[in-house]
């Protein structure tokens, strides 16, 4: 009874710092993230980052069936990646789908965020700007061509 008991305290134990370097990892992940337009409003001053998220979330709310969508067309699309036989049609038609969904509620988002910085201050679009500047820096140049 003893080797079973130290077995699934040995499982057990093993299962719970898997969990929490998991969960370490996915903290330590995010905070390197943040550098977004749509992110930046956390950067605003206490009344304008609540505009601005109740903005954004207005967006989402509005925008909620464009988002099932989206969903629908990926859970499509892994089923059929799952499937013996691919449909390769039917997989692009639904990555589409996907696609098309997430483009439009980013294209909302953005002009929800364009409407914001309309009405904002100066120093609250140079927050914006500053955070759009950090994001563009953290990507990768693109690959330099090769031109005879």
């Amino acid at each position: 009874m003893n080797a079973r008991l130290f077995a699934a305290s040995l499982v057990l134990n093993v299962f719970l710092i898997g969990a929490i370097a998991g969960g370490a990892g996915w903290l330590i992940g995010r905070s390197g993230m943040g550098y977004s337009l749509e992110s930046a409003g956390g950067q605003l001053p206490a009344n304008d980052r609540k505009i601005f998220r109740q903005a954004l979330r207005e967006v989402r709310r509005e925008s909620r069936q464009i988002i099932l969508d989206g969903q629908q067309a990926r859970r499509e699309a892994a089923n059929l990646l799952q499937q013996p036989t691919l449909d390769a049609n039917a997989l692009a038609a639904a990555l589409e789908r996907a696609r098309n969904a997430d483009a439009t509620i980013r294209s909302r988002l953005e002009q929800r965020i364009v409407e914001f910085a309309a009405s904002s201050s100066p120093e609250d679009r140079k927050l914006l700007a500053d955070a759009l500047l950090r994001h563009v820096g953290r990507q990768r140049p693109p690959p330099a061509k090769n031109t005879p």
